[in-house]
């Protein structure tokens, strides 16, 4: 995923966190925040350190990336939203992510429609 779908500042995090509402399910928490004019969807991610040491943080959070990237066309375009991954994650395959992702990123109405599997 390019750096400009990316949510990177302090700042810009804690303007999600501030003002964005917030959803979760058992792995995940997703906070979403929705701006207008701006050319495409951004989302940063946290996966803390209860998950594991920094290989297992980078496995679940390149896992994460993989799936968003693979529903990319179904998200709204002028949003900024930062997923959130709880220690219950590890371990867990792509699918297993991937189908606890779209099931938050319903919740939160990120996401719409039925998401095909790939």
């Amino acid at each position: 995923m390019k750096k400009a779908y990316r949510v990177k500042k302090e700042r810009e995090f804690q303007a999600v966190f501030k003002t964005g509402a917030s959803f979760a399910n058992r792995k995940f928490v997703v906070y979403r925040l929705d701006k207008k004019d701006q050319p495409h969807f951004r989302v940063g991610l946290s996966v803390g350190k209860k998950v594991g040491n920094a290989v297992s943080r980078n496995d679940v959070k390149r896992k994460i990336r993989a799936a968003i990237y693979s529903f990319k066309d179904e998200i709204d375009p002028e949003l900024d939203f930062i997923v959130i991954a709880r220690p219950s994650v590890k371990g867990l395959t792509y699918d297993e992510i991937r189908s606890n992702l779209v099931h938050v990123l319903k919740l939160a109405k990120i996401i719409d429609r039925e998401v095909t599997s790939t």
